[in-house]
C-alpha cells in the first residue's frame, strides 16, 4: 500500500497527503486531503483522535488505489452537494431550513449546473443562474420564482461555495462578486391598531377558551409561534405571573413533534404575564386538567403538558395555530393580518405606550434593540400626538386687517 502521512493544519483540521510514486517527468506525486474533527470527546482522548485519523488515511489509500477517488476540485456541484448535504445541512441546519435548502438545491440549482465541475463554475455562470430564475423556464408547477426566492436560491449557492472553500475543494469563491439580489416582494408587516385590537378583544369574549388563550398570549406576550406551540404548563409561573420560554415546536415531521430549544440565547427568557391574563390562564388551567382527566388512557405523553394539545397530549402542530388564527378573523370579519403580525402588534403597542426599547427587545427576545427599527410606521395616533406637542409652541394671532 502507498505511503501516507498525517498533519494537523489548524486547530480542528488535519491534512491526509498519500504519495503515489514519480509522475513522468520525474517529480515526486502527492494526492492530498483535507478532513475536519469537532467531535468535543474525540478531541479530548488523543488515542481516540489517532486511531480515527489512522482509519481515515487507510480509507484514502483505499479509494486512490481502487480507483474511486475524486480529486477535490473535479467534483461535480452534484456530488458535492452529497458532501454538503451529509456534513453540513443534516447536523447542523433546523429541520424546516433543512427542506428548503435541499428543495431550492434539488428543484432548480442541481439541475441547472447538473454535471458541472466544481472548479468550472465562474462568477459569471453565478450570475447567469440568478438571471434564468427570472424567466418562465425557471417556473416549476405554476409557481413563478420571485424575489424572494431568487434571494434564497443565492443564499443556498452562497452557502455551497464556502463550504467548498472551508473544505479545501475549491480556493476561490465564485460567490465573491455577486451582489445579494434585491428582495421587493418581502410582505410588509401589518398590525392592527387601537381600535382593531379593542374589536379583536370584544370577538374573543365567546371563542372556545384554547381559542382565546392563544390569541390573547400573541398578543400580550409577543411570542413566536413555535413559541406558543410549545408551551407547556410546567414553564409557566401562575403564582409569580412569567413565563418561562425555554423551548418551541417548529414543525411535525414523519408524524412526530420537532421539539427544540430558542431561536437564540435571547429568545429563551422569562417574561411577565398582565394580570388579566394570570386570571384567563387559571380558568384555562382547570378547564384543561379536566379535558385531560377525560382522556384516560388516550394521553401518553406523559412527560409533556402542552397548553395546546392534541388528544394524545402530544402538541398542536403549529400550522393548525395558524389554522385557528385564519378563521377566527374571517369569521369575525377581522383585517386579514398573519399569526406572526400579532407579535409586531404587541411589539407596536409597546412602543404606543412608550416603553424602553431595551425592555421592549428582551421581552420580544430580539438580539438588541435595533431590530425595532423596522417598526416605523406605528399607529397614527403616535403622530397625532407628537403633532399635538406643538400647540403650546404655536399661539395663533390676529390677522391684519
Amino acid at each position: 500500500m502507498a505511503k501516507g502521512n498525517i498533519e494537523q493544519r489548524g486547530k480542528y483540521s488535519w491534512r491526509l497527503t498519500v504519495e503515489l510514486g514519480y509522475d513522468a517527468q520525474g517529480e515526486r506525486d502527492f494526492e492530498r486531503k483535507t478532513i475536519r474533527v469537532e467531535d468535543p470527546e474525540l478531541l479530548r482522548a488523543p488515542r481516540r483522535l489517532q486511531n480515527y485519523l489512522d482509519e481515515e488515511l487507510v480509507k484514502f489509500k483505499m479509494e486512490i488505489e481502487s480507483g474511486n477517488y475524486i480529486r477535490p476540485e473535479k467534483l461535480t456541484l452534484d456530488q458535492f452537494y452529497e458532501i454538503w448535504n451529509n456534513k453540513f445541512i443534516e447536523p447542523k441546519l433546523a429541520e424546516k431550513t433543512k427542506i428548503s435548502y435541499r428543495f431550492h438545491s434539488e428543484a432548480r440549482i442541481l439541475p441547472y449546473f447538473k454535471g458541472k465541475h466544481m472548479d468550472k463554475i465562474k462568477t459569471l455562470h453565478i450570475l447567469d443562474y440568478l438571471d434564468y430564475l427570472k424567466t418562465p423556464e425557471a417556473i416549476i408547477k405554476d409557481e413563478i420564482p420571485g424575489s424572494a426566492t431568487i434571494v434564497y436560491n443565492y443564499r443556498v449557492l452562497r452557502s455551497i461555495f464556502s463550504k467548498a472553500v472551508e473544505w479545501g475543494v475549491l480556493k476561490d469563491n465564485p460567490m465573491i462578486g455577486v451582489k445579494k439580489p434585491p428582495e421587493d416582494d418581502v410582505k410588509e408587516m401589518e398590525v392592527y391598531d387601537e381600535k382593531e385590537i379593542q374589536y379583536l378583544f370584544d370577538a374573543l369574549e365567546d371563542e372556545p377558551s384554547h381559542i382565546r388563550i392563544q390569541i390573547i398570549l400573541a398578543v400580550t406576550t409577543g411570542m413566536r409561534r413555535s413559541e406558543i406551540a410549545g408551551l407547556d404548563w410546567k414553564n409557566i409561573d401562575l403564582i409569580n405571573g412569567t413565563i418561562n420560554i425555554k423551548q418551541t415546536v417548529t414543525m411535525y415531521k414523519d408524524g412526530a413533534p420537532v421539539i427544540k430549544g430558542t431561536k437564540n440565547k435571547n429568545s429563551r427568557r422569562i417574561i411577565a404575564i398582565p394580570a388579566s391574563v394570570i386570571d384567563e390562564l387559571k380558568a384555562y388551567r382547570l378547564e384543561w386538567a379536566k379535558m385531560k382527566l377525560q382522556l384516560g388512557d388516550k394521553w401518553v405523553a406523559n412527560d409533556w403538558e402542552f397548553l395546546f394539545c392534541r388528544t394524545n397530549g402530544f402538541p398542536s402542530d403549529p400550522e393548525r395555530l395558524t389554522k385557528r388564527w385564519i378563521a377566527f378573523h374571517r369569521n369575525h370579519g377581522l383585517k386579514a393580518i398573519r399569526l406572526h403580525d400579532l407579535r409586531h402588534t404587541s411589539i407596536s403597542w409597546m412602543i404606543y405606550k412608550k416603553v424602553h426599547s431595551s425592555a421592549i427587545a428582551k421581552r420580544a427576545g430580539h438580539t438588541n434593540t435595533k431590530m425595532l427599527e423596522i417598526y416605523g410606521h406605528i399607529f397614527e395616533s403616535v403622530d397625532k400626538a407628537a403633532a399635538d406637542v406643538f400647540d403650546d409652541m404655536v399661539k395663533p394671532g390676529k390677522r391684519k386687517a
